[in-house]
Parts: structure tokens; C-alpha cells; sequence
């Protein structure tokens, strides 16, 4: 099982809803996709313009399908220190 997890923060506040609206998208057809075990979007209660993502995926090629270059970003792969 591979764990992904992403921070974003939105540049501007006036974008807030609609990344919102986006990433909304994003976490369901994400969900859809073979190897997908959970794909969750969190926004922050004490900064509105920070997002969160996790992502359980199966194996090495369902994190390969979910990256897919359709945007420029960095993983930052890391291990759960205590469950």
C-alpha cells in the first residue's frame, strides 16, 4: 500500500472556492480509478486557503495513474510513525 500525502495552499483567496470545486472533482474520479483504496481532500478550519490530500493507493502503478503529468507538482512520499 502507498500513501500520498499533499499539502496546497491556494495563492489567493479569491480562488479558495474554486479549488474547492476542483479538487471536489478530482477526489471523485480519483476514487473511480483501479487501484485507488481512499483519495480524501481536507480543508484546514484555521487557514481557508490550505488544502489537504491522502491518497491509499495498491500498488506503484496506481500512484503512477494518479500522477499523471496534467499539472506540475512534487509527492512527498513519507511513513506513518505511529498508526
Amino acid at each position: 500500500m502507498i500513501h500520498l500525502i499533499v499539502l496546497l495552499n491556494v495563492n489567493d483567496a479569491e480562488n479558495v472556492d474554486k479549488v474547492r470545486e476542483l479538487l471536489t472533482q478530482c477526489c471523485r474520479l480519483s476514487r473511480a480509478e483501479p487501484g485507488c483504496a481512499r483519495f480524501e481532500v481536507y480543508h484546514y478550519n484555521n487557514d481557508n486557503k490550505a488544502l489537504l490530500i491522502t491518497a491509499h493507493l495498491d500498488s506503484q502503478a496506481a500512484l503512477d495513474t494518479l500522477l499523471q503529468p496534467l499539472v506540475s507538482r512534487v509527492p512527498h512520499l513519507s511513513t506513518l510513525l505511529e498508526p
